[in-house]
Parts: C-alpha cells; sequence; structure tokens
C-alpha cells in the first residue's frame, strides 16, 4: 500500500504543478501533508516535517549566502568580461546563443555545484535571451542537463556517495567513465545546436553581418522585431518574430517590459556597484572560496557565509550600501529559501512514512532472475527514474547497495554498479527535491512546471546516451 500511496503522491504533485493548478511550494507541502493523513501518520507530520527541515536547513542556509555573494559578485563586475565573451561568440543568433548557454555551464560545473552554476549562467545568459524573445525554458533546461553530466566530477557529490557506500574508491568510478560522460556532454551541445535552430526558426534570424561584435549593440539592438541601429547600419528582427506563446516558460518576459527596464537591459556598464579597482581581490576571494569549496576545508554554508561577509564589507563600506545590496537580492533569497524548506515537507513525509523504501524495494524485488548478470545496464536503467524522485543520499545510501549485492551475487564487479548508478545525473539535477533546480528557475522566472515538461525527456535521453556510451565503450 506504501509504495502505490508514493508513487500516486509523486505522480499527483507533478500532474499539478505541470498542469499549473498548484504552486510549486504549495504542492511540496499540502500533496505529501494530505498524503501522510492518508497513510494514517497524521499524528507524525510534525516529527516528519522538522527533520526534514533539520536536514535541509544547511542547505537552505547555503543558497540564502550564495545568491548573496554571487549576487554582489555580479554587481561589482567580476562576471562582466564572461558576459563580454559568451556575448560575442553569440552574436545574436538563437543557435549560438543556446550553445553557448551549454559551454557556460559546463564550465562553471567544474567547481562541483550547481547553485553556483545557475547563478553565473543564468546572469550572464537571460538578459540576450530576453533581448532575442527567447524561450527561457529552453535556457533553463539546457543549462540543467549540462549541470547534470558535470556534476558527476569526484568533488560534485553522486561519485563521492557512491564510493562511500560501497566503500570503493572515487578515480575508480569516475576514470573509466570519462568517455561515456563524454559522450553524454557531446550530445547536451548537439542537443544544445538542435534547439538553438528550432529557435532560430521560429524567431527568424537577425542579420548576422549587421551586428557588431560590442555586446552592448546585441543587447540594445537584438529581439525580434526590434530595431537598432549602430555606426549607421540597421539591426532588425527577423520575419518569424514569434510570440510570447510560442515560447513557453517566459511569462511574457521577452516584449512585455519597457525599453527602459532595468532587468532587460543587460549588465550596465556604467552600473553604480562597479567596484573596478576591486576586481582581483574580488576574482582572488571567489577562486579561494570555490577552491576551499572543493577542498572541503570548511562546510559549504560557512564559507559562503564568510564570503558575503566579506565581498560586503569590502566592496560596499557603507552600511546603507551593504543593506540596499542585500535587499536588492532579497527576492531571490526568500523564493529559493522558501522553495527548499517546502521541498523539507516532502522529503520528510516521503522518508518518514517509509513509502520511498518501500518505492525502491518493490522497484528492485521486480528485477527477474535472469537480470542478475545484467545487473549493470539494470543500475543504468534504474538510477533514472530513482534519483528523480530520490534525494542522492537515499539512492547512493540506500539502494545501491542493495542493487551491488544483487549484482555481486552472479559475478558483477561493484565497481561496476558504481559506474551505472551515475547515469541518471543528467535528469537527477531537474528533480523537485534539489534544491538547485529552483535557484534556476527563480532567477530565470519560469515556471518550474513548464521546465519540469520540458527537460524531462530531453534530459531522460541524455542519461540513456550515456548509458549506451558505456555499454559501448565495456564501462559497465
Amino acid at each position: 500500500m506504501l509504495t502505490i500511496l508514493g508513487f500516486v503522491m509523486i505522480a499527483t504533485f507533478l500532474v499539478l504543478i505541470m498542469m499549473k493548478k498548484m504552486t510549486p511550494m504549495g504542492a511540496l507541502v499540502l500533496i505529501p501533508a494530505l498524503f501522510c493523513v492518508i497513510v494514517g501518520k497524521g499524528a507524525h507530520l510534525g516529527d516528519y516535517v522538522l527533520k526534514g527541515v533539520g536536514d535541509l536547513a544547511p542547505t537552505a542556509a547555503m543558497l540564502m549566502f550564495a545568491i548573496i555573494y554571487f549576487g554582489v559578485m555580479i554587481d561589482v563586475g567580476l562576471f562582466d568580461p564572461i558576459v563580454k565573451v559568451i556575448l560575442r561568440f553569440c552574436k545574436a543568433d538563437p543557435m549560438r546563443v543556446v550553445v553557448g548557454t551549454a559551454i557556460l555551464a559546463a564550465i562553471v560545473s567544474l567547481d562541483g555545484d550547481g547553485s553556483t552554476t545557475f547563478m553565473i549562467t543564468v546572469s550572464a545568459m537571460v538578459p540576450l535571451y530576453r533581448r532575442l524573445k527567447m524561450s527561457l525554458v529552453v535556457m533553463t533546461g539546457v543549462a540543467a542537463m549540462a549541470n547534470g553530466v558535470m556534476n558527476t566530477l569526484p568533488w560534485g557529490g553522486p561519485t563521492a556517495r557512491a564510493a562511500a557506500a560501497l566503500k570503493l574508491d572515487a578515480s575508480d568510478i569516475f576514470v573509466p567513465m570519462i568517455p561515456a560522460l563524454a559522450a553524454g556532454l557531446l550530445f547536451v551541445f548537439a542537443l544544445a545546436y538542435g534547439l538553438g535552430l528550432r529557435e532560430r526558426k521560429r524567431l527568424g534570424t537577425l542579420t548576422i553581418e549587421d551586428v557588431t561584435a560590442d555586446p552592448e549593440t546585441v543587447l540594445v539592438g537584438a529581439g525580434s522585431g526590434a530595431k537598432g541601429r549602430k555606426g549607421g547600419k540597421k539591426v532588425t528582427g527577423g520575419a518569424g518574430g514569434g510570440t510570447d506563446a510560442e515560447a513557453p516558460g517566459t511569462h511574457g518576459a521577452a516584449g512585455a517590459a519597457e525599453d527602459g527596464d532595468e532587468e532587460h537591459q543587460g549588465l550596465d556598464p556604467n552600473r553604480a556597484t562597479l567596484r573596478p579597482k576591486l576586481y582581483w581581490f574580488n576574482a582572488a576571494l571567489t577562486i579561494a572560496l570555490l577552491t576551499m569549496m572543493i577542498r572541503e576545508d570548511l562546510p559549504i554554508p560557512v564559507l559562503f557565509l564568510l564570503g558575503a561577509a566579506i565581498a560586503l564589507t569590502v566592496n560596499f563600506p557603507n552600511v546603507a550600501d551593504q543593506k540596499a545590496r542585500i535587499a536588492a537580492h532579497s527576492e531571490n533569497v526568500v523564493n529559493v529559501s522558501g522553495m527548499v524548506f517546502a521541498a523539507a515537507v516532502f522529503t520528510g513525509v516521503l522518508t518518514g512514512t517509509g513509502m520511498v523504501e518501500h518505492m525502491a524495494r518493490w522497484l528492485v524485488d521486480g528485477i527477474p532472475d535472469g537480470m542478475g548478470p545484467h545487473m549493470g545496464l539494470v543500475t543504468g536503467i534504474l538510477s533514472i527514474p530513482l534519483t528523480y524522485f530520490m534525494s542522492n543520499d537515499g539512492f547512493y545510501f540506500g539502494i545501491v547497495p542493495i542493487l551491488a549485492e544483487a549484482g555481486a551475487a552472479h559475478g558483477v564487479d561493484p565497481v561496476e554498479i558504481a559506474r551505472a548508478s551515475l547515469v541518471g545525473q543528467a535528469l537527477h539535477m531537474s528533480s523537485p527535491l534539489v534544491p538547485a533546480v529552483y535557484v534556476l528557475v527563480g532567477m530565470a522566472k519560469v515556471e518550474f512546471g513548464d521546465h519540469t515538461r520540458f527537460v524531462v525527456k530531453w534530459a531522460a535521453l541524455t542519461s540513456l546516451v550515456v548509458l549506451g556510451a558505456g555499454l559501448l565503450f565495456g564501462i559497465i
């Protein structure tokens, strides 16, 4: 019964948010609360919620201070050079913009933290998407998939968990998987290329030769149907001129704002918050912060708390200016932190009632005996849905050991099971149980349901590509 109710609860949640019958925050709280009562454990709802909140509180704190830290770094101009390089590559071409999104997300993912990746990627790319009137769900989907593949780095989390759960060396798991993961990343780039071509066709292409390499020209003059001049040359949107209705997830952001709306002007090169004299200090502080995070010198929430305090104090010595910067980023802080605590209700009930354990064991017990020698393949396939509906901790510490034990009985090496367990990460990064995804959709102002409806099929296909490459190369 718990197995059935678990699947029904998850399905109810997904259907309601994709049909936009409830907000993600409302669904994350009310649906599990209702099912907790249905299961007959309503009296324990408070305990489950407090346990879930306690487990996710460090994550919420990390996100809160990370948003403030990187928000300040964006304010002071640390990432302006990255934005300019990406914009020069993109040249107001929707295809290049989407490919640039995938490349940027993959590069920034080297730090191993999804929230960092999404904050930098969205801040750099969203002004261009809005100016070109491109679909923002394409941006969130491509960024999530690129980050999902890169999330398998040994310091990213899943590989370390698999190594700890099966008592293996992380390098023995990750290094042989590099060809398969590279194939998955190349597929994401190819998919970005295809989605970019689709956006180009939908919107119509700007006259690229008339657009200079100056990123400010692109931001001011670009846009479907927009017109501008630079050096006497006319920049005109293509005849395709898509409408907001054709771009799900944009919420009309592409065309609803006034021309003077600061949010749609990109990174203003003359904004008052720039601190060019402190550029190298801020760069060194960020590099030191990310290095300490990878080395695990201090807990990540503590690192971002200290980093945010230092960044605010050094860049904005005036207390009023510090308050203004915190207030400027408070909307993102509240939205993301609130969503994380709402997700704590969902995970708390799912785990506390035993539904997630019964669901996982039902799936594992359903594996035919004849599939025993192919447990690597089975693990890879199961990792796709299970890492979407479960936290990484639940999957790697609760399910992977069971799969490894079943495989060992048929002569399958545990390291093969560990490698196969990484397959589902491309989809996992868009799971409603992953706090970083709320940073992504929140900063992009995309509905979570729109993002989910768009990304699930492509992310699952990316995971299957990784699995297929692993089988082809003999890794799994």
